[in-house]
């Protein structure tokens, strides 16, 4: 008994482990007061990003590997629209000078391959205007505020306001 049990824990140490080297980007969780976001942090590395690695009018996971999720640990409203309380998928769909902002029940995505079969389960969809920045962020960054969060890549930046 003992020996299936000692095997049993090497069996699920070797897959964890194999799933943590899949990621193929480092991942962070930015908190404020009352939001959390958790999400992949892709490089520029020299490539096109909006409209060329991430096209125009397409679902995003909003980051790399997983899809993002956002926690919201207080009814707030997001980009102009109610929320309540829990955690939820973040997609977007980044267009030239607005993004649709996305909030999705279903978690545990990878990435916005399955996103069709789970468009039913938003809870938010609210568009938002883009920021031209004057010099390029390699990684993909999500900052969060007291009034919201900044996500930014390449010369792009959006706002999402946040509010209780």
């Amino acid at each position: 008994m003992k020996q299936f049990s000692a095997l049993l824990l090497v069996m699920v140490l070797a897959i964890s482990s194999s799933f943590a080297k899949d990621r193929a980007s480092a991942h962070s969780t930015v908190k404020g007061d009352f939001i959390s976001i958790t999400y992949g942090q892709p490089k520029m590395k020299g490539r096109d990003i909006f409209g060329g690695l991430v096209p125009f009018g397409q679902v995003w996971r909003t980051g790399a590997d997983e899809a993002t999720e956002i926690t919201i640990t207080k009814g707030c409203v997001i980009a102009g629209k109610q929320v309540s309380p829990g955690t939820y998928s973040l997609f977007t769909i980044p267009e030239k000078g607005e993004w649709t902002i996305i909030l999705n029940s279903e978690l545990k995505q990878w990435g916005s391959f399955g996103y069709d079969k789970i468009a039913d389960k938003n809870v938010l969809v609210a568009t938002v205007p883009v920021t031209k920045l004057s010099k390029p962020v390699e990684t993909f960054t999500i900052e969060v505020m007291s009034t919201g969060f900044t996500m930014s890549w390449d010369k792009t930046s959006v706002f999402v306001e946040t509010k209780l």
